[in-house]
């Protein structure tokens, strides 16, 4: 019987075929196939070579060679900085100082001269509105009396517009008897000035006295308050420039001017008031000789006062502290002259206003309007039946 050997060829043999398949093996795993292209197969052998032997020898002893080089680098790269100094300090991790870039003035640059000299200049305006404003101004503190009457309506409008004309800081003080009057109060909002109606409670015994009663209202209303100002006593009836209460404001303890008058006879006018030289009073023009008794010849509306005398005698150096007031029981006429009696000793006390007392700055007009009638609020219902009668 025959038999049949087949011959086995070597394990890992490389072996042509006809049909141009490669024999297949592990190594052959990580390889192309055998469609690739000339140029790439040039270098399969020494590929196939390299790939046997880390097949062969075992991937373990590759590792090692690798764990051996990388322990002598190590070594090296530890030796070679070995002399290093240690000695670390905290200013070798600190930031670098920040400073801006150094910039030479003495240069000739212009952008430079101009940022300067704006600043300067800026810097000098606050100091030159300052010299420009000045010190602040005093109050005028205006003490008017009224009542309920004809020309009422007129008299205190014309006062409140020329008061409105005055710079700040003003307060009027508007006095009524009895009750505060809607018709009043309506007038005092509407003039834009800065007052404070009040009421006088108490009854006059004679109609001379009504004016007396209702300042020294005003005068209680400023001591208890302390309003600090220039006092003064302009009744509604008269005339008055805006220069006059602008000039008030220069008085330091008592201010008084001429007033000019007309005269009851209604054919002329008269003055009444100080005669200065420069601003010391040096005399008085009086006309009427039943007012020549009198110490102090000035009208009502012809002087002024630091408030402060009322509420702070010490720093006036008074030698009483009795309420500064006028005088119901003294003749008419003669309220101005005892009031002042009571605020300065002598003319030395005084201050004429603007130099000389020369100029004339309000008129005391006397007006009869107790038989005026008026209607009621300054209303007119009937005004267009009175019309057609007329014609």
């Amino acid at each position: 019987m025959a038999s049949i050997r087949r011959t086995l060829s070597p394990a890992y043999h490389h072996r042509s075929y006809q049909n141009g398949a490669g024999f297949s093996s592990p190594s052959h795993k990580f390889l192309p196939n055998g469609n690739s292209k000339h140029s790439s197969s040039r270098h399969l052998p020494l590929l196939f070579t390299a790939l046997n032997l880390v097949y062969r020898k075992g991937w373990r002893r590759s590792l090692c060679w690798c764990l051996f080089f990388f322990l002598i680098g190590f070594v090296f790269g530890i030796t070679l900085f070995g002399n290093m100094d240690t000695d670390i300090r905290a200013e070798d991790f600190a930031f670098p100082e920040l400073k801006p870039p150094h910039v030479d003035l003495l240069l000739d640059d212009q952008i430079v001269t101009s940022v300067s000299l704006g600043i300067h200049t800026r810097l000098q305006e606050p100091k030159e509105v300052d010299d420009l404003i000045g010190p602040p101004l005093k109050q005028l503190i205006v003490v008017t009396p009224t009542y309920n009457r004809g020309f009422q309506a007129y008299f205190l409008n014309r006062l409140g517009q020329v008061l409105r004309l005055v710079k700040p800081p003003l307060v009027w003080i508007v006095v009524e008897e009895k009750v505060a009057s809607f018709e009043t109060a309506e007038i005092l909002r509407r003039t834009g000035v800065m007052y404070r109606h009040v009421v006088c409670t108490r009854s006059p015994s004679e109609p001379k006295d009504r004016g007396v009663h209702q300042r020294n209202a005003a005068l209680e209303h400023i001591e208890r308050h302390k309003v600090d100002g220039i006092v003064f006593f302009a009744d509604d009836d008269n005339v008055y420039t805006v220069e006059l209460f602008e000039s008030l404001r220069t008085i330091r303890r008592f201010g008084t001017w001429p007033v000019a008058m007309l005269a009851p006879s209604k054919n002329k006018a008269i003055l009444e008031g100080p005669v200065c030289n420069g601003s010391q009073v040096i005399g008085w023009h009086t006309n009427e000789k039943s007012k020549r008794l009198r110490r102090f010849h000035v009208d009502m509306s012809g002087f002024a006062f630091n408030s402060s005398i009322l509420w702070d005698p010490k720093r006036w150096g008074r030698p009483y502290s009795n309420p500064i007031r006028q005088l119901d029981t003294v003749k008419e006429g003669f309220q101005e002259t005892t009031f002042i009696e009571q605020v300065a000793e002598d003319e030395s006390q005084m201050e004429g206003i603007l130099p000389g007392c020369s100029r004339i700055m309000n008129w005391h007009i006397h007006l009869d309007t107790s038989n005026l009638i008026y209607p009621k609020g300054w209303l007119l219902e009937k005004n267009l039946e009175i019309t057609l009668a007329i014609k």
